[in-house]
């Protein structure tokens, strides 16, 4: 087990922090919570490239803690009205179809390599973005409406065009197999 495997497993474990805050309504502690989880996110990476310790296990380890972390607050955040539901039930599809799609490729043991895309990682700043913005707003007891109105179109029109990116190129790929 290396130390990035064991930063990566430390941001899982914090996610039924993150959420208990939420649930909670301590939103300054859930805001700490997803802060350091993004800094343990770069952190993991960095450390992974320098000590040349890239692991199989890291590889599925650290975007699965993100995508837990993720799915969890926009989850919980929708339940409590903060988020729109039409944008929770997009960003959860996407994921829900991308992990499809790659255990499909894992079945048929496609040549489909399962790497980020530029969109994809687009997609999913802004999804930090917006969560990060929303829980600094309810740290602070004030919403700006317009402000986060903005930031869900944009966050949903990135998870559109992420999504439909990995269905494109599994498809193309499919017709090469």
């Amino acid at each position: 087990m290396t130390i990035p495997n064991l930063i990566s497993l430390f941001r899982l474990f914090l996610v039924p922090i993150v959420i208990w805050a939420l649930v909670d309504r301590h939103y300054s502690y859930a805001l700490l919570g997803f802060f350091v989880a993004g800094l343990s996110d770069l952190l993991d990476g960095f450390l992974a490239r320098k000590m040349k310790c890239q692991t199989t296990l890291g590889k599925y380890l650290d975007p699965l803690a993100d995508k837990v972390l993720l799915v969890a607050v926009y989850v919980t955040l929708g339940l409590q009205g903060i988020l729109p539901s039409w944008l929770v039930i997009l960003v959860v599809f996407r994921d829900f179809l991308i992990l499809a799609g790659a255990l499909l490729a894992i079945l048929f043991k496609s040549s489909l390599k399962i790497t980020p895309l530029f969109i994809s990682k687009a997609n999913t700043l802004m999804q930090l973005l917006l969560v990060g913005i929303l829980l600094i707003e309810l740290s602070c007891e004030i919403l700006y409406p317009t402000i986060n109105e903005f930031l869900f179109i944009l966050t949903a029109i990135t998870t559109l065009l992420s999504g439909g990116s990995y269905v494109k190129k599994w498809l193309d790929n499919a017709s090469k197999d």
